[in-house]
């Protein structure tokens, strides 16, 4: 047993040792440094750690909502980053699709039940199980379907424009788990909801979005595409490794095509709950069918938009930098910012 024992105390040690040989130092040191006493010194701290830019916006119960800012928009103009600076939201995208899909649901024009094969029977021979695969569980990420940016001829910085050509990324490949068994993250059930929607009610998701939320809500600052935007109000967008400035890159399609402001996601988040947005019915099957809070990752732009019970508000924050084991470092950022907001609340 002495051996025994022995032999796990040593394997534990090379394991702990090995472990914290890949951990970036710079994260743990900022994660274990003195929380600040506001958020403005949380955010000037992060960028200190070679995070270009980051806005964060928080509208907490009873109080005035706020936006924090700190850092550069355009690292050799050094400009700095502003409130109203445009981001790209990446997969928060899925938010807006997801009440869309509520919405139009509520009305009956289109049914959480109804099948795949049924929505679009000319690919459904080619998606497996397409003939169990329901509206809903494209929406709630449990239909199995693969995941084209997943695929090794996906290009994270040449993305195709039509979104046929991301869809034949998967067609033909075996399903990864029985419909509605599991869930697993996957950017086809957005790109495919959004053919179903412009199959059955003749316009494409843009349109219903700015009809169904962006316009009753008053989001003057919350665009559906990169094309509609002033680019000189859009963020450089910075990767690890990579010097150029990414903010060209154009992504399409619903599964994280839109451009916005902390601010305007902040209150459209807001508005999922409130009573803003839903009828009493539609907010029972939105509770139901999908969360009050997403991640979004682009190269170059890193986003978390989030609702906090106990703060019984939301907290959004931007970064325009993205790359390889950055991610953790924007949870801890935003993490200890919800902190703060926590102790002066």
């Amino acid at each position: 047993m002495k051996i025994v024992r022995a032999i796990f105390i040593v394997v534990s040690i090379i394991a702990t040792v090995v472990s914290l040989w890949f951990v970036p130092w710079r994260t743990l040191l900022f994660q274990l440094s003195p929380l600040p006493d506001t958020v403005q010194a949380q955010l000037d701290q992060f960028t200190g750690t070679g995070i270009d830019g980051v806005i964060v916006y928080a509208s907490l119960d009873g109080k005035p909502a706020q936006t924090f800012v700190s850092g550069r928009s355009n690292r050799i103009a050094n400009t700095p980053i502003e409130p109203q600076s445009l981001f790209k939201i990446a997969s928060i995208t899925k938010l807006y699709v997801a009440a869309l899909v509520v919405k139009l649901a509520g009305r009956s024009e289109i049914d959480l039940n109804r099948t795949l094969a049924e929505y679009l029977p000319d690919v459904a021979d080619r998606i497996e199980n397409a003939d169990q695969i329901t509206l809903a569980m494209l929406v709630q990420h449990r239909s199995g379907i693969p995941n084209y940016s997943d695929d090794d001829d996906y290009s994270w910085f040449d993305p195709p424009t039509k979104q046929t050509d991301n869809l034949v990324l998967i067609l033909d490949h075996k399903a990864e788990f029985d419909p509605g068994t599991q869930y697993r993250y996957s950017n086809t059930n957005y790109l495919l909801i959004g053919l179903i929607l412009e199959a059955v009610l003749g316009h494409d998701y843009e349109f219903l979005i700015k009809q169904e939320i962006l316009d009753p809500l008053g989001l003057k600052n919350t665009f559906t595409s990169m094309g509609e935007i002033d680019m000189e109000r859009l963020v450089s967008g910075y990767t690890a490794g990579y010097d150029d400035d990414l903010k060209d890159i154009n992504y399409t399609g619903p599964m994280g095509s839109m451009v916005s402001t902390a601010e305007d996601v902040g209150l459209f988040l807001n508005s999922l709950r409130d009573g803003t947005l839903f009828s009493p019915s539609e907010q029972d099957v939105y509770a139901s069918l999908y969360e009050y809070g997403h991640t979004g990752l682009l190269p170059g732009y890193s986003s978390i938009a989030r609702f906090h019970p106990d703060l019984n508000g939301v907290v959004v924050q931007f970064a325009n930098k993205s790359g390889d084991r950055l991610w953790w470092i924007m949870e801890v950022n935003y993490d200890r910012v919800v902190r703060i907001l926590r102790e002066g609340n």
